[in-house]
């Protein structure tokens, strides 16, 4: 376990971080390994096929995760304030909130993908290996429930090293089960499926497995099982309020993919790459603000609140030098990477993935920040601000979808982020001034 609330801030930021980032580089190593598997053995449609599908997985998964983050942060705060009877009932009401949750989703993705896929427009020649990939992922969210409670419970109370080693075991794993199911048994985007499901069982069982083993300080003794009053209230509000604001982002990126579905498959099959790309530069800023999340939790807990105003503004200051460099590199090594990743020499998929990596790139002033300011608000038990910040995110997609993509295409996709990152930087600071004077 790690206590946050000593030390040098920028120090114990960074320590916890960099775990973090380097599983986050480590699965989007994987992811982009994965779909060039894809587009290597199985070829370009199904590469599509699995952007097609992404954004929905993505919705599940970042609900799933921000969920998981929202309870943690009670287990960090009573961490912090060197509760452990009120840690460990946090930790019951984590599992049991957890396992419902994930009982419904499995069961009402099933039922709605089908018409969902039809809705998000998906170019039939696309469609089959969609619906078949996409069904095989989400009938394994057990598995990614389980590994993003038992991670964020392990991140609360200062250990981010022990999610990273099991991502690490997991992502090896894939890799070895894609190449075998895709390209030896000859299984297709099914395979391919099939490997990510059972990795991810894997990595679920290995963190689990390591609680069990050495944090039996966390787990519930008998009669910790039943919460006290308001107990699941805290876990509710938080919880929800995590993962709703990741849902509600990602409800005006379906919309969105649903206009860029429309522009074609070459495109779909840029936005894809692109989006690959972004996903790996962005690893450092979004874990510098998971980070802070717990930082800020295990401060309040414990009452330093000054220390809370030195970790943000260091951060701040963090992710500002983090995306100076990462411009550089997009800029400097972005074509081949993607050229290499859609297995591709059409210009017409390599030029428009290009643009919107570098547009994206560039606002990564804004994004850093952006990060940074929302975990630290919802670490200090602020959660109207960033939730609005997320509706109004999904309203600036929504906009893009109806608006701007009919007229300037896939141009229209590649400024609609950026533009909404700026916008809600500006929001969350405002919001975190005034925060910030009230602790």
């Amino acid at each position: 376990m790690k206590d946050m609330t000593r030390d040098n801030p920028a120090k114990v930021i960074m320590l916890f971080a960099l775990p973090l980032m380097c599983g986050s580089v480590f699965q989007q190593f994987y992811n982009m390994a994965d779909s060039k598997i894809v587009s290597t053995y199985v070829g370009t449609t199904a590469f599509a096929a699995v952007g097609a599908t992404s954004v929905v997985t993505n919705m599940l998964v970042g609900f799933i995760n921000g969920l998981t983050q929202g309870f943690a942060i009670m287990v960090a705060n009573s961490f912090g304030a060197k509760k452990e009877k009120q840690m460990r009932r946090y930790v019951a009401g984590s599992i049991l909130l957890t396992l419902a949750v994930t009982v419904v989703l499995m069961i009402g993705s099933q039922i709605v993908i089908v018409p969902l896929m039809e809705g998000l427009r998906t170019p039939k020649d696309i469609m089959p290996f969609a619906i078949s990939y996409v069904r095989i992922i989400l009938a394994g969210i057990l598995f990614t429930s389980l590994y993003n409670l038992c991670a964020n419970i392990l991140r609360a109370v200062g250990d981010s090293k022990t999610p990273l080693c099991c991502l690490v075991i997991s992502v090896v794993s894939n890799i070895v089960l894609d190449l075998l199911f895709v390209k030896g048994f000859a299984w297709g985007i099914q395979g391919a499926a099939a490997a990510t499901v059972l990795s991810q069982g894997l990595a679920a069982f290995l963190c689990l497995g390591y609680i069990l083993w050495k944090f039996v300080n966390l787990i519930p003794k008998r009669d910790e099982w039943k919460l006290e009053s308001g107990q699941y209230g805290f876990l509710i509000t938080n919880g929800l309020s995590m993962g709703l604001m990741s849902c509600i982002v990602n409800i005006g990126t379906i919309v969105l993919q649903s206009a860029i579905n429309g522009l074609g498959t070459a495109i779909v099959a840029a936005h894809t790459a692109a989006r690959r790309v972004f996903d790996i530069l962005s690893v450092a800023l979004y874990n510098v603000g998971v980070a802070i999340t717990t930082y800020v939790s295990q401060n309040m807990g414990a009452g330093e609140k000054e220390r809370i105003r030195q970790g943000v503004r260091q951060s701040i200051l963090m992710v500002t030098a983090i995306s100076t460099g990462l411009i550089v590199i997009c800029f400097a090594f972005g074509r081949p990477v993607l050229v290499w990743l859609t297995s591709s020499t059409d210009p017409e998929i390599i030029n428009a993935a290009v643009m919107y990596s570098r547009i994206s790139i560039c606002f990564f002033y804004f994004l850093g920040p952006l990060f940074i300011l929302r975990c630290a608000l919802q670490g200090m038990g602020r959660r109207i601000v960033p939730i609005s910040t997320s509706i109004l995110e999904m309203f600036l997609k929504i906009f893009s979808a109806t608006i701007l993509v009919p007229q300037f295409a896939y141009v229209g996709v590649a400024f609609t982020e950026p533009v909404s990152w700026t916008c809600m930087s500006t929001v969350l600071a405002i919001a975190y001034i005034r925060a910030k004077k009230e602790l």
